[in-house]
């Protein structure tokens, strides 16, 4: 059993049940909240999509239900820690990469031998793995970052994860053949920015606001390649990962680049309840143009997709919603 296993799976003991509120069927089409509730969402890097989403949800939470639900959404890095501080009751709602989220139903991963009782409220939007290289560093493919100085991401974040099955799938040893740095985006793009890497990872949906940054302010120096051809040896790995393009015009890229992505999905615990979760499922889809407005990427949340979260099950109050 993995360290992280070891501590989700005491959380899990220790956890209780996340809120218990009553419900008043006839305020909100059949779900709602009869009194106070704070909840705290687990998102991600502060200038990633999963925090300016989370961070909206919580303002339309609170307008929604004029302020019985009441949420802050926490900076965390990114899908590994939403999920243990989710299990620990820390976070009541979490953002996650379906691959992450199907390790964690399935106790596998960093979760080994240890299912976690996560349920779903939703499918989102597709996150897409911005791989980004110096343009003077020669390095066209993931089998050219051999010996290089890499960001992989903040350690036990999702993008670490999916970076290092990337580098695995592309025949590299993530811990021996790459100089790995294990940074946060907003360090990472000072780096990349700075010269003191030759390339990085980040998981996120489109527009993420760091990369924005990065490839406005440095684009004469550093560019987005596609490494597509490991997408094989990723779906050995999960049949999570599909194949997409980051169009030229979220970026201001000469061209479209062929991009591995994965969904996201909202999570919370098992126990949630059902009355609560379906507000919360309704928030996200009765004010879906306000999160739009906080980040672009809330286009891709469809009711028609909302339930595909397999392997992890749908929980039943955000069923009343979308199915």
């Amino acid at each position: 059993m993995t360290r992280v296993a070891r501590g989700l799976a005491a959380a899990t003991v220790l956890a209780g049940l996340v809120t218990g509120c009553g419900a008043n069927e006839s305020d909100t089409g059949g779900c709602a909240v009869r009194e106070p509730v704070r909840l705290a969402i687990a998102t991600g890097n502060a200038t990633g999509v999963y925090h300016a989403l989370g961070g909206a949800l919580a303002e339309q939470l609170a307008q929604g239900t004029e302020g019985k639900v009441r949420a802050t959404a926490a900076e965390t890095v990114g899908s590994p820690q939403n999920i243990q501080q989710l299990v620990s009751g820390t976070a009541q709602l979490a953002f996650s990469q379906s691959d992450t989220a199907a390790d964690a139903a399935l106790g596998k991963g960093v979760f080994e031998g240890n299912s976690q009782p996560v349920r779903a409220l939703s499918r989102l939007y597709l996150s897409y793995a911005h791989v980004i290289v110096r343009a003077d560093a020669k390095i066209d493919s993931l089998a050219d970052m051999r010996g290089r100085r890499v960001s992989t991401g903040g350690a036990q974040s999702g993008t670490e994860m999916i970076a290092q099955r990337m580098l695995r799938a592309a025949g590299l040893n993530p811990d021996a053949d790459i100089q790995a740095q294990h940074w946060d985006l907003g360090r990472t793009v000072d780096g990349m920015r700075e010269g003191t890497l030759d390339a990085m990872f980040f998981i996120g949906g489109l527009p993420t606001p760091g990369v924005t940054e990065l490839l406005a302010s440095a684009h004469d120096k550093v560019r987005l390649i596609d490494v597509t051809d490991v997408l094989p040896g990723l779906r050995a790995m999960s049949t999570s990962y599909e194949g997409g393009a980051i169009p030229a015009s979220v970026y201001a890229t000469a061209s479209d680049t062929r991009a591995v992505v994965v969904p996201n999905v909202l999570l919370v615990r098992e126990d949630m309840d059902p009355d609560l979760a379906c507000v919360v499922t309704r928030t996200l889809f009765d004010r879906k143009p306000q999160l739009e407005q906080a980040n672009s990427a809330a286009k891709g949340i469809l009711r028609g997709i909302a339930p595909d979260t397999d392997p992890v099950a749908l929980h039943r109050g955000a069923a009343r919603v979308i199915r």
